[in-house]
C-alpha cells in the first residue's frame, strides 16, 4: 500500500520517526510530506533514509510530476502524526500553501490524523471546532494522549505512542464488511463516577475497553459513531467522535444527546446504580475516635430503561449490558435475564465480572439476550470479536426497522 505521512512542525515529531519505521517494516511505500516548521524539528536527511524517498514541503520542488497532486491521488492512506493546531487549522480551511496541505485537499483516500499540542491549544474553540470539520468530512481524527508535554506541563495534548497510530493506520487500511454504512450509532464505555466530596468518589472498576471495542468495531463496519466515554484513559481508534463524562447524570445527558438521529445506542457503560445524596465542599476528615461518618445514598437515573421505554428516533435499537455476579438468588445468566425483563432493551448482553473477569481484562465471555430473556447468542474472545458478534446481532433489528 502507498501512506503519505505528513509530519507537522512540533516537539513530537521525533517520534513520526518511529512510526515511518513501523509503516515500512509491515512493507508499505510511505512517502514522508514534512511542512517547513517539522524541518526545524527533524532533518530532511532523516525522513529521506527511512523511506527511500524524497521529503519536501514544496510544492515547486518536482514541478513537472505534479507531486501536489499525484501524491493526493495515488495514496492508499494518508496519515499526519503530529498534526499541530496551525496544521489542524489550515486543513479545516483548505488552504494550500505547502505540499502537505495541497496533499490533503487532493487525498480522496483515509486520511488519519494524529494531533499533538499543549492542552490550552487542544481545547481551544477554534481547535475544538477546526477538529468537528475535519471528522464532519470524514478525517479521522485520533484523541490525544494525557501525559507529560514540552516542559513541566501535562494534560491532553500528548501525541498518542507510534504504535497506537500505526495499529489505526493498518485498521484503515485492512478490508472488511461496510455493513453499517449510513448508520448513527451511540456507544457508552468505562464507569461513572459519583463524588462524595473534592478527593473521593464512588465508582467501579470498568476500564471502557469493550465499549471501545464496540465503537472500533461500528467505525471498521461503515458506521458513524459517537461514543460517550466515562472516566476512560485508554486510547480511541479513528472514526470515533468522543464526549468525555464523569457522572451518571452526565452520561445520561450526552447519550440522550447524542442518540437523537442514531440508529442504535449500545449501553456498554457501567453506570453507578447510586451516588451521595449530597457532596462535600470541602475533604471528609477522619474524626477523634474512629468515627466513620455516615453515607446516604440515593438512586441514579436507570439511563437503559428509559431509553428502551421512550425511543428518542423510531425503530431506534437499544442494547444494554449485564455485568453480573452470582449469589443466593440465582446465577449470572439468571440474572441477566431477569434484567433482560425490567429493561425492555432490544438485546442485553451479559457477562461475568470478578475474579479477574470482564473488567479490564483483554477478553470476555458474553451471552446476548433478546427483551423476553432468550439467548440469540453467545461469544467468547478478544473483546474486538465480543465487539462484532454485538454487532453481527444487531443488524437484523436494524433491518427490520427500515
Amino acid at each position: 500500500m502507498r501512506i503519505v505521512l505528513g509530519v507537522a512542525g512540533g516537539i513530537a515529531a521525533y517520534k513520526a520517526a518511529v512510526l515511518l519505521r513501523l509503516l515500512t517494516e509491515a512493507g508499505h511505500s510511505v512517502r514522508v510530506v514534512p511542512t517547513r516548521a517539522a524541518l526545524e524539528f527533524v532533518g530532511r536527511a532523516t525522513w529521506e533514509a527511512l523511506s527511500g524517498q524524497p521529503a519536501t514541503p514544496e510544492v515547486f520542488d518536482d514541478v513537472t510530476g505534479v507531486t501536489h497532486v499525484a501524491l493526493g491521488n495515488e495514496a492508499d492512506l494518508v496519515v499526519v502524526a503530529p498534526a499541530t493546531a496551525d496544521l489542524l487549522a489550515r486543513a479545516a480551511a483548505g488552504l494550500a500553501d505547502d505540499l502537505l496541505t495541497t496533499t490533503l485537499l487532493v487525498a480522496r483516500c483515509p486520511v488519519l490524523v494524529a494531533p499533538a499540542m499543549h492542552t490550552q491549544m487542544w481545547e481551544h474553540p477554534a481547535t475544538v471546532a477546526n477538529v468537528a470539520t475535519l471528522r464532519a468530512r470524514g478525517v479521522h481524527v485520533l484523541e490525544p494522549a494525557v501525559g507529560r508535554l514540552t516542559g513541566a506541563d501535562s494534560g491532553a495534548g500528548r501525541l498518542p505512542e507510534p504504535e497506537e497510530i500505526a495499529a489505526a493506520a493498518f485498521t484503515l487500511l485492512a478490508p472488511g464488511t461496510r455493513d453499517l454504512a449510513g448508520r448513527h450509532v451511540v456507544v457508552s464505555a468505562g464507569g461513572t463516577r459519583e463524588p462524595l466530596d473534592p478527593v473521593r468518589f464512588l465508582g467501579n472498576r470498568s476500564s471502557g475497553r469493550q465499549g471501545i471495542a464496540l465503537a472500533a468495531a461500528a467505525a471498521r463496519r461503515g458506521a458513524v459513531v459517537t461514543l460517550v466515554a466515562a472516566n476512560v484513559a485508554l486510547p480511541v481508534g479513528p472514526g470515533v467522535e468522543v464526549v468525555r463524562v464523569e457522572t451518571a447524570e452526565q452520561l445520561r445527558d450526552a447519550v440522550r444527546a447524542a442518540a437523537k438521529d442514531a440508529d442504535a445506542v449500545v449501553m456498554a457503560a457501567a453506570v453507578a446504580d447510586f451516588r451521595p445524596a449530597a457532596t462535600a465542599a470541602a475533604k471528609i476528615k477522619k474524626q477523634p475516635g474512629g468515627v466513620a461518618p455516615s453515607l446516604e445514598l440515593v438512586e441514579t437515573p436507570d439511563i437503559l430503561a428509559e431509553l428502551a421505554a421512550r425511543r428518542l428516533r423510531s425503530g431506534q435499537v437499544v442494547v444494554g449490558f449485564a455485568a453480573e455476579t452470582g449469589d443466593a438468588d440465582g446465577d449470572v445468566l439468571a440474572h441477566g435475564r431477569a434484567k433482560a425483563l425490567r429493561k425492555g432493551a432490544d438485546l442485553l448482553v451479559v457477562n461475568a465480572v470478578g475474579e479477574g473477569r470482564g473488567f479490564g481484562t483483554a477478553d470476555n465471555d458474553v451471552v446476548i439476550l433478546d427483551a423476553a430473556g432468550d439467548e440469540v447468542a453467545r461469544a467468547a474472545g478478544s473483546k474486538d470479536e465480543v465487539a462484532h458478534a454485538v454487532w453481527d446481532a444487531v443488524l437484523p433489528l436494524l433491518a427490520a426497522a427500515r
